[in-house]
């Protein structure tokens, strides 16, 4: 009986073992970066962030998401006019996989600066419009997202 039992314990073990490793194997990371600043340093920073965080998981043989949020005056980085690092976004999205990278503007914000300014805002063509940034990263966050504000 003795033997029986230390035979199923390790079994048990052999099995979590295995299950563990290849849970290790197909891990899957998601982050959120968020961008509320009209500072080329801090746009440069997010997406320095966002390609080392892909490069160090692709390395590594795991998958990444990586979304940049912006609202406030961080919707600069994702104007067609005004963004400081449009011509960086370009290439690293050309870079990514097309799931690894996207970018987000505020629409609250967005719909604000054109109000303010009298004229359509245009956003860049890697970036997605949501109603309002800071709801995405309060419902990446309740999904279980990393958060990263650089």
């Amino acid at each position: 009986m003795r033997f029986l039992c230390q035979a199923i314990a390790a079994v048990m073990m052999l099995a979590f073992a295995t299950s563990a490793g290849l849970a290790a194997e197909g891990k899957h990371h998601r982050v959120a970066i968020q961008v509320d600043q009209n500072d080329p340093q801090i746009m440069n920073l997010a997406l320095n962030n966002a390609a080392n965080i892909m490069e160090f998981y692709k390395e590594k043989g795991e998958t990444v998401d990586v979304e940049i949020i912006t609202f406030g005056p961080g919707l600069h980085m994702l104007r067609e006019d005004t963004s400081p690092v449009k011509e960086r976004i370009k290439q690293i999205s050309d870079l990514s996989f097309p799931n690894d990278l996207k970018f987000y503007a505020c629409g609250n914000t967005k719909d604000g600066m054109e109000k303010h300014e009298g004229k359509p805002v245009k956003m860049i063509p890697e970036a997605k419009l949501v109603q309002s940034g800071a709801v995405r990263l309060l419902e990446l966050q309740e999904e279980g997202w990393s958060y990263l504000r650089p």
